[in-house]
């Protein structure tokens, strides 16, 4: 299974438009910057037939350090969560 890393979509998008890899590269970084902002604000972000990014805060918990098995006090933290849309998940089947 081979990965897609931001110049492999950059090169990707730029064949199949036709626009220049600097103009890809342009528009590639303002829809992360987007996306980024997005989630910054709490916003959930939707892709029609792709999926969608949601901000998502972890409550904190009470764990178990491996080691020792004493109790510890996990922090809250902060994720994304990608969910895949239902037309992207019938695809990958």
């Amino acid at each position: 299974m081979a990965k897609l890393n931001k110049r492999d979509l950059i090169d990707a998008v730029a064949l199949e438009t036709g626009l220049s890899k600097k103009d890809t590269e342009t528009i590639t970084d303002t829809l992360f910057a987007t996306i980024e902002k997005s989630l910054l604000q709490g916003d959930e972000v939707n892709i029609v037939n792709f999926g969608s990014f949601v901000h998502k805060v972890r409550a904190p918990r009470t764990g178990t350090h491996p080691r020792s098995h004493e109790k510890i006090n996990i922090a809250s933290s902060h994720a994304v969560v990608f969910r895949l849309s239902k037309t992207l998940k019938t695809k990958l089947k």
